[in-house]
């Protein structure tokens, strides 16, 4: 048996990379980041105009209805529903949920600020699985924590570089001079 040396070229410390070589690997985890940005902006524009999928139109938040009060006052299960039917409906946390929808979905859509989007998201996820504890199916696990894990790692392997602004992102110098920002 021979073994084959793959050679490849050094890489300048400020050239791209990409994490992931295979152009169909790289294609397939920008079509699982723009599934996951949509799934988040769809909730958002639902939740804001009772297009009548989750919310009808009379509970839009633009008609004064709350987007947390109906998931944290029904869906809410086990050792903390208390703490979460504490402030369902308050302005707060309608306002943060809503810019988290709208800023997640576009971070994953665009592939901008990934690493802020991916742990956004992640957190926002690892809540509501904490809402509804144990989960209906599974000791433990469920989609919402199987999601979350995925939204860290497309953050990891820059997946906003395909089919996404990620490289112009990341070049702006802003970015550069604030990591947190990729």
């Amino acid at each position: 048996m021979t073994s084959r040396n793959i050679h490849r070229p050094p890489v300048a410390a400020d050239a791209p990379r990409d994490i992931v070589a295979s152009p169909a690997a790289r294609a397939v985890l920008a079509i699982v980041r723009l599934a996951i940005g949509w799934i988040f902006l769809w909730a958002f524009l639902d939740k804001l105009f009772g297009l009548g999928f989750a919310t009808p139109a009379q509970g839009a938040w633009l008609n004064g209805g709350s987007p947390t009060r109906g998931f944290l006052t029904e869906a809410t299960s086990g050792p903390l529903a208390g703490f979460y039917q504490s402030f369902a409906g308050a302005a707060w946390a309608d306002w943060l949920f809503m810019l988290g929808l709208l800023g997640i979905g576009l971070s994953f859509l665009l592939g901008i600020g990934m690493r802020i989007g991916g742990v956004a998201g992640a957190i926002m996820l690892v809540l509501m699985w904490s809402a509804a504890l144990p989960p209906e199916n599974n000791p433990f696990m469920d989609d919402h924590l199987v999601m979350a894990l995925v939204m860290v790692g497309l953050a990891l392997v820059h997946a906003g570089d395909t089919a996404g602004l990620g490289r112009w992102w990341n070049g702006l110098a802003i970015v550069r001079r604030l990591p947190a920002l990729r």
